[in-house]
C-alpha cells in the first residue's frame, strides 16, 4: 500500500514510520522546510503519566500506553530523555479535592507510579515548595523532543520511506480505489496513492475541508488556545516538575525543567483568533501570581518571556474539553482517510500509540 502522511510533526513523523516499518511505500509531506516546525516544536517537552483525562477515552489511552512506549523507544534509540517525576500540587481545600480527583483518575486510567502526599510530606521532597497536599507521578518525565523527531524520521528513512519538504498539500480527491493529491510548492505535483493521513496539526481542518468527498458537516472546529511560556533566572529552585492543580483549557502555569537543567514556566492559557507566537512582557504578572502560590520565594524580576506555542483545540472557553478524533474509514465510509483533528497535549506522549491505532485503522 502507497500511503501519503501529512505534517511532519511529532505524530506525523510516528504515523509515517509505524506505516514503512509494516512495508508500506511512505511519503510524509511537510509544508515547511523542516521536521517538527509547527505544535511540535513550541511544548512542554513532558512525557506525561496520563492521570487527568477520563477512563477510556482515547486521551487516556494514548498517552498511558504511548508513554510506556516512548520511554522503550528513547532507550532502544539513544534519545535524551529522564524520568524527572512531578508533583501536583493543591494550595487550599479546593484544589485539595481537585488533586484527589487526579489521583482517583490515574488509577482507574492504570498508571503506574502514584502516590498521594500530605504538604508535610511534599515539602520534605522539595523544599521550595509550599503545598497541601501534592500527587507524586513518578513515571512522568521529559524528553528531547528534537532528538526524538530525528530518531523517528532515521527510522521512517530506514524502512524506506521519504520526507518531502516545501510541499503544501492543497487538494486531496478520490480517484478509482485510491487517492490522487494536489501538491503545491515551487515543484507541483499530483500524487496518486492507496490511502491518505491527515495529521497537520493547526492546518488539519483545512485540509479536511479541501478532501473531495468529505462530509463538510464531519469538520470539527479549530479553537486556538496560546501558551505563553517565561524562562526562570538563576538556579532551578526544584529538581521535579510542579504543576498545579488544572484551569480551564490547560494543566495550569507549572514548572518544567529541561535537560539542562533550565527552569521555565507554563504555559497559560490564552484564547486568541489567529496565530500568533509573540510572547507579551505584560503577562508576566499573572504569571508570578500563578507561581508564587506554591512558590513564595519567586525572586521579583526572575522571569523573562521565553517562547510561545499554540494548542489545536477543539472546544473553546466553558465547555468540556474534548478527546482526541481519529476519523477514520469505520467512522465516514471512505476508504484509505484518516484525519486526525485536536492532536494537543498529550500528543507528544501518545504519538506513538496514535501511530499504532492510525496504522491498524488503514490496514483492517
Amino acid at each position: 500500500m502507497e500511503v501519503l502522511v501529512i505534517g511532519a510533526g511529532i505524530v506525523g513523523l510516528a504515523v509515517a514510520r509505524a506505516l514503512a516499518l509494516r512495508s508500506h511505500g511512505v511519503i510524509l509531506a511537510e509544508k515547511t522546510g523542516g521536521i517538527g516546525n509547527g505544535v511540535s516544536s513550541r511544548n512542554s517537552e513532558v512525557i506525561h503519566g496520563g492521570m487527568y483525562y477520563p477512563k477510556d477515552s482515547r486521551r487516556a489511552r494514548h498517552c498511558v500506553d504511548g508513554r510506556r512506549m516512548l520511554y522503550a523507544f528513547c532507550e532502544s534509540h539513544g534519545v535524551p530523555h529522564r524520568r524527572s517525576g512531578k508533583l501536583i500540587v493543591a494550595t487550599n481545600d479546593l484544589e485539595q479535592a481537585k488533586i484527589e480527583g487526579i489521583y482517583e483518575q490515574g488509577i482507574a486510567n492504570g498508571v503506574e507510579g502514584l502516590s498521594f502526599l500530605s504538604g508535610v510530606e511534599a515539602m520534605a521532597l522539595e523544599p521550595n515548595l509550599f503545598c497541601t497536599g501534592a500527587v507524586l507521578s513518578r513515571e512522568t518525565g521529559i524528553v528531547d523532543s528534537h532528538a526524538l523527531m530525528l530518531a523517528l524520521q532515521g527510522d521512517l528513512e530506514s524502512a524506506g520511506g521519504m520526507i518531502a519538504f516545501h510541499a503544501p498539500v492543497e487538494r486531496i480527491a478520490r480517484q478509482g480505489t485510491g487517492w490522487n493529491v494536489s501538491v503545491g510548492g515551487a515543484d507541483p505535483a499530483e500524487i496518486a496513492v492507496d490511502a491518505v493521513v491527515n495529521a497537520a496539526g493547526l492546518g488539519a481542518q483545512a485540509l479536511a475541508r479541501v478532501t473531495e468527498g468529505y462530509a463538510p458537516e464531519r469538520v470539527p472546529p479549530l479553537v486556538l488556545a496560546k501558551g505563553n511560556y517565561f524562562g526562570c533566572l538563576g538556579r532551578p529552585a526544584f529538581s521535579r516538575l510542579i504543576y498545579p492543580a488544572p484551569v480551564e483549557g490547560g494543566l495550569g502555569t507549572h514548572v518544567t525543567l529541561d535537560l539542562a537543567g533550565r527552569m521555565r514556566f507554563g504555559p497559560d492559557v490564552e484564547w486568541i483568533e489567529r496565530e500568533t507566537y509573540e510572547v507579551d512582557p505584560g503577562r508576566a504578572a499573572s504569571f508570578y501570581a500563578a507561581i508564587r502560590r506554591y512558590w513564595p520565594g519567586l525572586p521579583d524580576g526572575a522571569l523573562v518571556p521565553d517562547y510561545a506555542g499554540i494548542r489545536p483545540k477543539l472546544t473553546g472557553p466553558g465547555e468540556k474539553a474534548a478527546d482526541f478524533l481519529i476519523d477514520g474509514p469505520e467512522e465516514h465510509g471512505l476508504p484509505g482517510l484518516v484525519h486526525l483533528f485536536g492532536i494537543e497535549s498529550p500528543g507528544l506522549t501518545s504519538s506513538l500509540s496514535l501511530a499504532e491505532d492510525v496504522a491498524e485503522r488503514l490496514s483492517a
